[in-house]
């Protein structure tokens, strides 16, 4: 029974610590919405890609470019354009041409 609680206690212990260490100013700051909002996992990519694309007019060709970036990052920024600064890899993928390739 305190055995299954190990692993629960000791993700909550290191999230405190790296609120600590952000609050000194060492330059190291967590947002757990962050976290959760950039780190989904292969299934979730459509649903991620789907919420970013929703207003695009060429939305089949937005969720196939946002699914190729969420595989490669495991990170899609939040909303339908912009907050690119939330996922630096996504960000700056290009395509051969030197283009922005993720919406």
């Amino acid at each position: 029974m305190g055995l299954s609680k190990l692993p629960l206690a000791a993700l909550l212990l290191a999230l405190v610590a790296l609120q600590l260490l952000g609050r000194q100013g060492l330059g190291f700051y967590v947002s757990l919405q962050v976290i959760s909002s950039c780190s989904p996992s292969l299934s979730d990519c459509g649903r991620a890609c789907s919420a970013r694309c929703r207003k695009a007019s060429r939305w089949r060709m937005c969720t196939r470019a946002c699914g190729t970036c969420c595989r490669r990052c495991n990170c899609v920024p939040p909303g339908t354009a912009g907050n690119r600064d939330v996922c630096p890899c996504y960000a700056k993928m290009t395509t051969h041409g030197g283009r922005l390739k993720c919406p």
